[in-house]
């Protein structure tokens, strides 16, 4: 339910910021994510795994509103954030080993991994437990001019800089 909340606000502010420009600014480079595998935990698990949520580093710019709204979306789902403003995202991208052509409007370092774009809370979540040898989480191209979401696909950026689905939404 909050995942349909979060996507449904996340398009009405893609839809303005579209007009503005402040994502699209940004060039796409590379970052890397973890592999894709099941995740079965317990509620119970899951609340007590995000008392010890590591902190989120997060570099958008100062003008994206939509990164403001995922940075809302992973607050409320336990993890302590930090929000970096910068006006060129790019070097960071660059440092963390995003893909070409994966980059999106905002960067984030957790726990030893990139997360790239609006990647759902529940799956950083799952690459946190399953700590797979890789970069991190991609979600490039999730957002649509027209403010419509469609079905899209978390991918992992492997250690050697490969990408596979990590989770189908």
């Amino acid at each position: 339910m909050k995942l349909r909340r979060y996507s449904a606000r996340i398009a009405i502010l893609l839809a303005a910021s579209t007009a503005l420009a402040a994502c699209s600014q940004q060039s796409s480079p590379q970052v890397a994510s973890a592999p894709a595998t099941s995740a079965s935990a317990p509620a119970a698990a899951d609340a007590a795994a995000s008392d010890a949520l590591p902190l989120m580093v997060v570099h958008k710019s100062p003008t994206c509103g939509c990164c403001e709204l995922w940075v809302e979306h992973v607050r409320e789902a336990g993890f302590p954030v930090q929000v970096r403003d910068t006006q060129n995202v790019h070097p960071v991208k660059q440092r963390l080993g995003v893909p070409y052509g994966k980059g999106s409007c905002h960067t984030a370092e957790v726990g030893g991994y990139v997360i790239e774009g609006h990647v759902p809370a529940e799956d950083i979540k799952r690459l946190l437990a399953q700590r797979p040898d890789a970069r991190g989480l991609v979600l490039p191209g999730m957002e649509m001019p027209d403010g419509q979401t469609q079905p899209y696909t978390v991918e992992l950026v492997t250690s050697d800089g490969i990408t596979e689905a990590f989770a189908q939404h």
